[in-house]
């Protein structure tokens, strides 16, 4: 076993646990208990909140080293990354319409979760040097815990300083470089570096654009909070704001499909009705959409997460409270507007359930067949994409359309999916390009991955192909890029490219920042 798969086993068994099920659900709750207790304080932050970010209650001689506006600023500078880019994408993709209604929720619910933990932390945060203070849950505790004697305060804040250490390197740094190393090599090529030279492990784009990311985040974060909020407070507003507005954009060409779509939300989300399966979408029960829209929600705000508490603790502030009905304005804005526009343009640009991009013949000698305890699949080279398809992607006339080391995937009636509450699965491969000899043109062929033998009523489960088409997976941000160029052909390209690489960098400076408060 490679470091690499190691180092993603590890990852993977420490995402089960930080955000395990019942984990969620219990954020759900206290949520919705702080919403009870401050009296519907959402209230508070849409309000008082926007009149103490406009500076109406700044005073130069409170401690601190930022402003409200700054401080606010930073810490969605964390927020708003691409959880709301490609977040959305995967909440949508895997649980339906569904799982946008209790992104909703929990949006609404995380405004009093942000609330009560940063006025915490101001209640508690270190002031011993007022112009650079520090704060944040390891000092909440800390301080709370004292009197009970013994390490226990420091003990529980130093687990919470380990925890904001791994979400430092994973969640605010590694999935960051991800996702923006998948979105640019999709749409642009590094010159001098061919697609051919990648493999499933090691992609020389990819590690020049994560070089790249650390050199313009570590040219920011070496200035410290100060030079971190200045920077903030430039580019959140700038990359929100074109984001958005090419958004609504895409929204308004799509204008009549927008109340259908809130309606199914609605109605997926309440369990009135799932949303059909339907191309690729394989469907997604309640639950399993419920799940995905309050995971990704808490990823994409941090809701409960006490890392903005970090960033706001440095603002100028001596009323803790007012600080935190600021941070109350996070999840308002980066679920309740940012991912419900993403959101919309998946959802009303059929990206969601988007049809097959090339389809077999029927008479193609594809075989799905048991070898062993697995089934495998074999198809032969693949056709060329739809005339749709080429349209969406603009691909040049008489090309194929496809590209090494693509992700693909093709339907299957298999066991039931307990996810999906249907019969329907996905099988995934990877495309491979073939030279062709003495000028002949490339083709494309594809390594299936194989799906076990399954048994019910101690019958094996016989597996059949679903369809002939092909789909193409658009991982991470790229199935917003796709949605974008439904739209408009080539927009995906460059904007969310574009925000991409701002979202990123913006998230990666202020998780750097936590890391070392850590």
């Amino acid at each position: 076993m490679d470091l690499l798969t190691q180092v993603e086993e590890f990852v993977n068994t420490m995402n089960g646990i930080l955000f395990h099920d019942y984990v969620v659900y219990a954020l759900l709750f206290t949520g919705l208990a702080f919403t009870i207790w401050s009296g519907f304080g959402q209230y508070r932050a849409l309000t008082h909140g926007v009149a103490v970010i406009r500076g109406k209650f700044d005073h130069k001689d409170d401690p601190g080293a930022i402003n409200h506006f700054q401080a606010l600023s930073a810490a969605l500078s964390a927020t708003v990354g691409l959880g709301n880019i490609a977040g959305v994408g995967v909440a949508v993709g895997l649980g339906g319409p569904g799982a946008v209604f209790w992104m909703w929720v929990i949006g609404v619910l995380g405004m009093s979760l942000k609330m009560t933990e940063v006025t915490q932390s101001m209640l508690y945060r270190d002031t011993r040097d007022p112009n650079n203070p520090h704060g944040g849950p390891m000092f909440v505790v800390r301080d709370l815990l004292a009197s009970k004697g013994g390490n226990l305060g420091v003990t529980i804040g130093g687990i919470f300083c380990l925890t904001l250490i791994l979400s430092a390197i994973t969640g605010g740094n590694m999935f960051q470089a991800w996702n923006v190393a998948e979105v640019t090599t999709r749409y642009f090529e590094i010159p001098g570096v061919s697609s051919m030279d990648a493999t499933a492990n090691f992609n020389p784009s990819k590690l020049a654009i994560g070089i790249v990311l650390a050199i313009l985040v570590g040219a920011v974060i070496i200035g410290g909070i100060k030079r971190i909020g200045a920077v903030a407070g430039r580019l959140v507003p700038f990359m929100c704001g074109l984001y958005l507005l090419f958004g609504l954009i895409v929204v308004m060409i799509n204008i009549t499909e927008i109340p259908g779509m809130i309606m199914l939300i609605i109605q997926s989300g309440l369990g009135m009705g799932e949303a059909d399966p339907k191309g690729a979408f394989i469907g997604g029960t309640f639950g399993y959409a419920a799940l995905w829209g309050i995971k990704r929600a808490l990823f994409s705000s941090e809701a409960g997460q006490g890392s903005a508490p970090i960033a706001h603790s440095a603002a100028k502030c001596d009323e803790p409270v007012r600080e935190g009905v600021v941070a109350g304005l996070e999840p308002f804005i980066d679920t309740l507007v940012v991912c419900t526009v993403t959101a919309l343009i998946i959802l009303s640009t059929g990206a969601w359930n988007r049809e097959a991009e090339a389809v077999f013949d029927a008479d193609a000698p594809i075989t799905l067949e048991v070898q062993g305890e697995e089934w495998v699949l074999t198809t032969p080279a693949l056709p060329a994409k739809t005339d749709e398809a080429k349209r969406i992607n603009r691909v040049a006339e008489g090309q194929p359309g496809w590209r090494h080391n693509d992700q693909v995937f093709m339907l299957i009636h298999a066991e039931k999916n307990h996810d999906s509450g249907h019969e329907v699965h996905r099988l995934s491969g990877i495309v491979s390009e073939v030279e062709g000899e003495g000028g002949a043109p490339s083709t494309y062929t594809v390594e299936w991955s194989k799906h076990p033998v399954a048994f019910e009523d101690d019958e094996r489960v016989v597996v059949t192909l679903a369809e002939p088409g092909v789909y193409v997976e658009y991982p991470g941000a790229t199935l917003t890029a796709h949605a974008f160029d439904r739209a408009v052909p080539g927009l995906g390209k460059w904007l969310v490219v574009f925000a991409a690489w701002l979202f990123a960098v913006s998230t990666m400076i202020s998780w750097s920042y936590y890391g070392e408060q850590g």
